[in-house]
């Protein structure tokens, strides 16, 4: 946002679930007067029963980038940054069948047969997340390809990919921080208030890190204290994956921030770096 005021340009939000409407305090979305002062795009754009992919994404925000003179991708979802920049290759939709016969083996069965008929795609892929190896395996049943070999070539890449990284310690003590906010401003309401409008039907949404451990807690696996537990140490291994993600995918230039700077001297240095005035 500190750039953005300062470069007169407006953020896209590259986040999976912040384009649903109504999970909010889960996905740290911007806050209504936040979008006043500066406007957002692909925020609040599907309802939580809606499906909403990469491909949609795409699409959308490519629409919106040709209406602003100064936009700025901001987020942390790899898939979504993959098909905006490499787009989504000859991959074809989903089989029910065949996704169907995939769901019913084991994640270490499915691994082993990724491996075996894919290993560039095995090696790059989230190992933990099931639905990404049943797609990756799906397509490759359907095509008789390897998944890694129906990747469009790179497209326009923007000017400038900016990563801030910061020391694991404090980054670990400001998620665990973060996560104790989103339970005291009403997470377990939200969610609450979210299954009631479908989101236990939407799959990729109720996926969603923090709510997918608050729908466990509602269902009574697990007690509330437990819950945050949970969703602090799961948000610190995805933070962790997506700095390996990032590092190893996009040609980002990582830059050094201590967690003492403010926004607004985050923002001075990376204008007084790349000079964007």
């Amino acid at each position: 946002m500190e750039l953005a005021k300062r470069l007169r340009g407006e953020i896209i939000s590259v986040d999976s679930m912040q384009v649903y409407r109504g999970m909010d305090i889960g996905t740290a979305k911007p806050s209504l007067d936040e979008r006043k002062e500066v406007r957002h795009h692909l925020i609040d754009v599907a309802d939580v029963a809606e499906s909403f992919d990469a491909a949609k994404f795409a699409q959308t925000a490519k629409a919106a980038e040709q209406q602003i003179n100064f936009p700025i991708f901001c987020g942390g979802t790899g898939l979504y940054f993959n098909a905006l920049l490499l787009g989504l290759g000859e991959a074809p939709a989903s089989d029910p069948e065949v996704r169907r016969e995939l769901e019913r083996k084991s994640l270490g069965e499915l691994l082993q047969e990724l491996s075996d008929k894919d290993p560039k795609r095995f090696a790059a892929i989230d190992r933990s997340n099931s639905r990404r190896v049943v797609r990756a395996l799906e397509v490759i049943r359907m095509t008789g390809k390897p998944f890694s070999e129906q990747r469009a070539e790179w497209k326009e890449i923007p000017e400038l990919i900016v990563g801030l990284e910061m020391e694991r310690a404090a980054l670990c003590e400001r998620i665990d921080r973060r996560v104790d906010d989103m339970f005291r401003r009403g997470l377990v309401e939200e969610t609450q208030n979210l299954l009631k409008r479908g989101l236990r039907e939407n799959r990729t949404a109720l996926q969603a890190l923090g709510y997918k451990q608050v729908v466990e807690h509602l269902d009574g696996v697990r007690g509330l204290a437990e819950t945050v537990d949970l969703v602090k140490m799961r948000t610190r291994q995805f933070a962790k994956r997506q700095m390996t993600w990032f590092k190893r995918q996009l040609p980002v230039q990582w830059i050094k921030i201590s967690p003492d700077e403010t926004a607004k001297e985050v923002a001075g240095r990376l204008i007084d770096i790349y000079k964007l005035v």
